[in-house]
């Protein structure tokens, strides 16, 4: 090899390493944003008339549901389906659903916009 042979070899290869966007890398994992489901938007305390409320709490489709009503506190298992929350009370399947306010049919919600409903005549509300 001449001169001429390596010094153009040489600039041959600094030409190419400088080209390169460095050091091989593995691309960055994606970041993991969950994912919110109907159920899980409906997590929090919701209330109704005269000191009455369901509070929801839990993720990944499992449910805890106290709900409070003239008689007193009440606790319940839950679990999400068909973007809801169902749970079994006093033997009955029961399904709480987003709702309006006269979607409960209950007077003292009528004009509010973000309510749930376990049946006409027990809703609750956020606003």
């Amino acid at each position: 090899m001449n001169k001429h042979t390596t010094f153009s070899l040489l600039a041959c290869l600094i030409l190419v390493a400088s080209c390169s966007d460095g050091p091989d890398q593995a691309p960055s994992p994606a970041v993991a944003v969950p994912v919110v489901t109907g159920a899980e938007k409906m997590v929090g305390q919701w209330n109704g008339p005269e000191g009455t409320f369901l509070q929801l709490a839990g993720v990944s489709g499992k449910y805890a549901i106290t709900i409070r009503d003239l008689d007193g506190s009440r606790s319940f298992h839950g679990q999400a389906a068909n973007g809801g929350i169902t749970f079994e009370r006093d033997g009955k399947a029961e399904t709480i659903q987003r709702t309006d306010g006269a979607g409960t049919a209950m007077k003292w919600l009528a004009d509010k916009k973000d309510c749930i409903v376990i049946q006409p005549g027990e809703g609750y509300c956020r606003d």
